[in-house]
Parts: structure tokens; sequence; C-alpha cells
């Protein structure tokens, strides 16, 4: 890119992708980011060849014939929705014996993460919504009829607080998951400091699911590849993502009559555990999506198990924190393994 105008020298130091263009909608300059998104970009061709997106050609000939500033916002939707700002502005720059040469500048800003944010944070607060609307319409709907017409019936009473019993316990947990999500987020940018032993971990989490076993008429069995497995970690958060894993297992795939957990040492100076059942599997559509927040594979199944939906992404921001990594292998009919790596702590890893 060959620079003769005094505008390039200048938006060539800026961050931000700049084209200048003159009152006919011809490229004069432009800079490195703006050649990234538009690298047909050719001096002393029209904008229109290189930037083909009507909204802005057409704001910036509206621009050329006003004289005044705008800003618009466009979205490119092919290969997937891609959305910028645009701020374009005249610019008049003294040329030789007192004559002006009137540009117009083109400033692009990338929205889509932006976006993607306000997406997210307003499906957030949907399911948050439905999450909380059944069970309150719940509760509701059970104290007027026990104000009404089951006021003297002892037995339609009992039964009724046993389920409204359950439902307050149900918008307990997904509020407590919402706070516990909400304080992870805002330190998962800090690494801990403490350090913490997966196998004891492990058999805790172990010894306080046998009920569900039972319930489910699975039992849980930890294959201990080594004696000690020390993490840097924090010990509570991580028997969270354990507990999230194997309750996973035993109530999606305790058809399969077991669970199984491994640990072990690998390579690379990390600790690996793996989680699996031998249940129904899950359709390959569905991985992909499994850590979102109120993402179910079967709704009804998982409310009936009482999932609050956030547990794999719980499992997902504490594995951030940690520098760790989830991945799931599963396929139908042969179960899912749900596999933890986390790297050892530092004079675990240096004399392994």
């Amino acid at each position: 890119m060959q620079y003769d105008w005094p505008i390039d020298g200048f938006i060539s130091a800026l961050p931000d992708p700049v084209i200048a263009v003159d009152r006919n909608e011809i490229v004069v300059a432009w800079n490195e980011a703006a050649e990234r998104i538009a690298p047909a970009l050719t001096r002393n061709k029209p904008l229109s060849l290189s930037l083909r997106n009507p909204d802005v050609i057409d704001a910036v000939r509206r621009v050329a014939t006003s004289g005044r500033a705008e800003r618009i916002e466009f979205c490119e939707p092919v290969p997937i929705d891609h959305w910028s700002e645009a701020h374009i502005a005249p610019l008049s720059l003294p040329g030789f014996a007192g004559t002006q040469r009137e540009l117009i500048i083109l400033t692009l800003h990338d929205l889509t993460t932006l976006r993607r944010v306000e997406e997210m944070r307003a499906d957030f607060v949907t399911n948050v919504s439905h999450e909380l609307r059944t069970p309150l319409a719940s509760l509701s709907g059970f104290i007027e009829t026990l104000q009404g017409s089951a006021r003297n019936d002892a037995e339609a009473r009992d039964r009724f607080l046993d389920i409204m019993k359950e439902q307050a316990k149900r918008m307990a947990r997904l509020v407590d998951d919402l706070l516990l999500l909400s304080q992870i987020e805002v330190k998962e940018s800090v690494k801990p400091t403490q350090t913490a032993d997966l196998l004891v971990l492990l058999g805790h989490v172990t010894d306080s699911l046998q009920p569900l076993a039972r319930k489910q008429g699975a039992s849980i069995e930890i294959d201990r590849g080594c004696e000690h497995v020390l993490v840097q970690g924090d010990r509570d958060e991580l028997i969270r993502v354990f507990e999230n894993l194997v309750q996973n297992a035993l109530k999606y795939g305790g058809s399969g009559k077991r669970v199984e957990i491994k640990v072990v040492h690998t390579a690379d100076d990390h600790a690996a555990v793996s989680v699996r059942d031998f249940g129904p599997g899950i359709a390959p559509e569905h991985l992909p999506r499994l850590t979102e927040r109120f993402y179910r594979v079967n709704s009804m199944q998982s409310r009936g198990q009482g999932g609050t939906g956030l547990g794999l992404a719980l499992v997902k921001h504490i594995l951030n924190r940690h520098q760790g990594r989830l991945t799931i292998d599963s396929a139908l009919g042969k179960g899912a393994t749900f596999t933890v790596r986390l790297p050892l702590a530092p004079r675990i890893a240096k004399s392994a």
C-alpha cells in the first residue's frame, strides 16, 4: 500500500478499521485493519467494489451531500451474523495553493461480541423467568386450593404440602446455582492458590451420593490409578464439579446400573478424571451445547429429576477458573463419559 496523501500516515496508526474516500466515493486510503475486513480495497476504485453493503454506501453518499456526520449499524449475515457500526464523517485537508481536499472518513467498529452478550443476557432473563414461573404458579394454585375447597381435607392438605415443599426446594436450588454461577464468573480470571487432593474429594462426593445411587439401583466405582492426585484448586468448587457430573451420571445414565470414575496422571502434568455411565447415551447434536445455561437434552426428564439446567454451565466456569477443561464423549446406546483435565499442583508436576 503506497501512501502519498497526508491522511495516510494518520489513519495507518489507528487501531480501528478506517477507510478514506473522496466525495465521489473513490477510495483514497485505508489502514491495515480495514484491509483485513475488506481485502479487495483498491486505490482510485469505487468503495462499492470492495465494501458491498448498500447501507454503508448510502450513508457515505448522504454524508457527501449533507456534510453532516452519521452513525449506522449493519449486519453481514454470511457465514454467520456479524454486526458492525460505521462512523462516517466529512474531513477537509489543506491542499496546494490554499486549496482544500474534501474527504469522507469511514471508521468501523465490530459489535458482534456486544450483540451476542446482549442476546445471552436477554435469553438468560427469559430462561430464569420461565424456570421460576412454573413452581411459583404451582405454589400459588395449591395455596388457593388449600384456602378454598381443600381447607378441611387433611389428606389433600398433606399431599399438596409435600408437592409445595418440592417446588420450593426447586426454586431454592435454582437461586443457589444462580448465585454460585455469578460468584464464579466474578472471580473466573483469578486462579485458586489452594491445593486439593482429587482422590480425597472424590471419596467425599461418592459417599454423599450413595443414597441417590441406591435409589437409582446403581453403583459408583472408583478406579484409583495412583495414591494421591494433588491439584491447585478450590476444594469446595471442585467438589461441586464432580458432584454435578456424578449426579448427572446417576440421574440420566443410572439405567446402566453403574457409574465408573477413573483418575490418572497424564504425560503433560495434568490429572484426568473421567465419569462414565452406561445409560442411553446422548445424541451427537446435543454434545456441543451441553454446557450452555438452561440447555437440556430432555426438559421434562431434567425437571423431573430436580435439575436446574445450570449444572454443566457451573462445571465449565469453575474449570475455566482452574485452567482446566471438560470433554464429553457419548453415543446413543453406549453411555456417556465426561472427562475433567486439571493441571497438577506445581511440586507434584515437577516430581512426576
